[in-house]
């Protein structure tokens, strides 16, 4: 399902921890590792989408998690033709997304990346809210960074009790000095994008 432009309807998913720590998974037999994300089915609200994909990569349910907020509008990016698959290409520009930022209510043990027979992720971890994006594929980086910054502010603040064990939430300008993922390498190939 494409809209006029070429763009496929499509949910991304910033998922936090108690310590406002994002999920990162790591893409099946690939060094990429980015956010939970998938298609808007027709028929479907972002927000069913939502629910659907991150039960599908990570294995959560509504009763795992708290919607805290959601971005205003979409957020499009251009996929190369190099990763279109050859049956898409002329039509298929890319995605545009809505972004939900989510809040872990269950626990780490509830995640479950073979809920499905079609596992996207092979491995996962929680790394700070302001990280290098330089794991991401290069030309999703621009989504989101917007995506996390549009965000931020919905940020919960750590509880009263937590803050003298815990490291303040990240701030924009810590964005560029956080721990970072291990790093892709430059050349690294994403699987194809599909107009599905």
């Amino acid at each position: 399902m494409l809209d006029r432009e070429g763009f496929r309807p499509n949910v991304g998913i910033v998922l936090l921890n108690q310590r406002n720590q994002v999920f990162w998974g790591k893409r099946l037999r690939t060094h990429s590792w980015q956010f939970p994300q998938g298609g808007i089915k027709h028929g479907e609200t972002p927000e069913q989408a939502m629910y659907r994909e991150l039960h599908e990569e990570v294995g959560l349910t509504t009763e795992h998690v708290r919607i805290l907020a959601r971005t205003r509008d979409w957020l499009r990016y251009e996929v190369p033709d190099r990763f279109i698959r050859r049956e898409a290409r002329g039509h298929y520009r890319g995605q545009k997304q809505i972004w939900f930022l989510l809040q872990l209510t269950g626990r780490d043990s509830d995640m479950n990346l073979r809920a499905t027979s079609h596992p996207e992720f092979d491995a996962w971890r929680w790394n700070e809210y302001w990280i290098p994006l330089d794991v991401v594929i290069d030309f999703k980086r621009e989504v989101y960074q917007h995506a996390l910054t549009e965000l931020s502010r919905f940020l919960p603040r750590p509880a009263q009790a937590d803050r003298a064990t815990r490291r303040e939430t990240p701030h924009r300008e810590d964005f560029v000095e956080g721990a970072p993922l291990p790093s892709q390498p430059k050349d690294a190939a994403a699987p194809p994008e599909s107009a599905d």
